[in-house]
């Protein structure tokens, strides 16, 4: 390969990964209570009229974060659609009022303000930082809000709810496959790059605490969200002699640190998230990813066959979004979106459609299977629905890029961690 021609190939997939969606349009609301057959004495708020029930959806469809937003927004209109064609929730058709806010904190605020008013709730919101940045209106607003955000600060709160295992015990259930399988040994250094917002930073609590207990030290290495010249992290991890690699950060860094690491002579073995790889970063940096990385991810991989759900979502996906990669992000907004019908289910049953009650019907779900092999118990608001990860691994021969290396599992003593008290 001829100099700075690694990297030119990987900008040219990282700019492809910036795509965008055409938005929903939002209708004002009626509160008023229905009088059709199906729907008599049923409770509603803002949000929920007698004919449509709408959701917001806060996504990233031209940011750093750009693939998890299109994947999540479209296997969320999949689900909703398939909702409708079944005749809807409570009688009602589910309208999804969609924005994009390009991991951008101030289109985020505006998109909330015009969103908040409109919707019972939010079944999908990008991004760890714009989560923070907008939990104190969302508090305030009483929406249930479901996150594609997995930091541990973001428990605690009455309506913020995080769908799966949190990124630092993500972190330390997957940290402990890495160090089973290099394997490591005490006093070896782990290089650890993450980026500098909500994200990386609850990603390396999980990584300090994991490290610790298997002896071995961290050299670390931040980064921004935008960040995609990775040389100079790969130059300080490889004099300081790390014997393996953590990356807590999107696809834009995990592509150049493969290639990176991988024409420095760096070959050690890498662990990522599941929100760090892309089935399109393949076409730059397939051989180090086959090879070398490993995956952390809060859902199987696409490409599962013990899971019938699974296998009909990429197939029913593929069906309604012909040539769209098949990624984590599908299955995670899929799944999403699963948690927050069985919600607006359960709600109806109870015959109270407002705000309150879609929360109310959201505690009492103690058990609920979305298809993954999970079940989640949504009843604390302290602690995250589930403690287990599966462990991935690449191959570009697979839909997805992704196949499963361990089931669902949590570690033993991962529970002894102390999760981060929120704000």
């Amino acid at each position: 390969m001829k100099p700075g021609s690694g990297t030119r190939a990987v900008c040219a997939v990282l700019a492809a990964l910036a795509l965008t969606v055409t938005a929903c349009s939002a209708k004002d609301d009626d509160t008023k209570t229905p009088g059709g057959a199906e729907n008599t004495g049923i409770k509603t708020g803002p949000g929920v009229t007698d004919t449509e029930i709408h959701i917001g959806e806060l996504s990233d469809l031209s940011g750093p974060q750009a693939p998890l937003g299109k994947s999540v927004t479209n296997a969320q209109q999949l689900y909703f659609d398939q909702i409708n064609a079944a005749g809807g929730i409570c009688g009602r058709k589910v309208v999804m009022d969609v924005k994009d806010h390009a991991y951008d904190a101030q289109k985020a605020r505006t998109a909330y303000t015009e969103l908040s008013g409109k919707v019972i709730g939010i079944s999908q919101l990008v991004g760890s930082a714009i989560v923070t940045q907008l939990q104190d209106d969302i508090e305030r607003d009483g929406l249930l809000t479901l996150p594609q955000a997995w930091a541990s600060t973001l428990l605690g709160k009455d309506f913020i709810q995080v769908t799966a295992t949190t990124y630092d015990i993500e972190m330390i259930n997957g940290f402990e496959y890495l160090a089973r399988t290099t394997p490591l040994a005490a006093g070896d250094k782990v290089g650890h790059i993450y980026s500098d917002d909500e994200f990386g930073v609850n990603s390396a609590l999980g990584v300090k605490y994991a490290t610790q207990a298997a002896g071995v030290s961290v050299v670390e290495q931040k980064v921004k969200p935008t960040d995609q010249d990775m040389t100079a992290v790969v130059t300080a991890l490889k004099s300081a002699g790390v014997k393996a690699i953590v990356i807590s950060s999107g696809p834009r860094q995990v592509a150049p640190v493969m290639v990176g690491t991988e024409a420095a002579g760096l070959k050690v073995p890498v662990l990522s998230h599941s929100v760090g790889f892309h089935p399109q970063l393949l076409a730059v940096a397939a051989a180090p990813m086959e090879t070398r990385l490993v995956i952390a991810s809060p859902a199987p991989p696409v490409s599962s066959t013990d899971l019938p759900a699974v296998a009909k979502l990429s197939a029913d996906y593929l069906a309604k979004f012909p040539g769209m990669p098949v990624d984590q992000g599908v299955i995670s907004g899929y799944a999403a979106a699963g948690i927050f019908g069985e919600d607006l289910r359960a709600a109806c049953a109870a015959g109270d459609l407002t705000r309150e009650g879609l929360v109310a019907a959201h505690r009492k779900q103690t058990g609920m299977d979305v298809g993954l092999g999970l079940k989640l118990d949504f009843s604390s608001n302290s602690t995250p629905p589930s403690y287990q990860t599966f462990i991935l691994k690449v191959d570009k021969s697979k839909p997805g890029g992704l196949v499963t290396v361990e089931p669902a599992h949590e570690v033993p003593g991962v529970k002894a961690y102390v999760l981060p008290q929120a704000d």
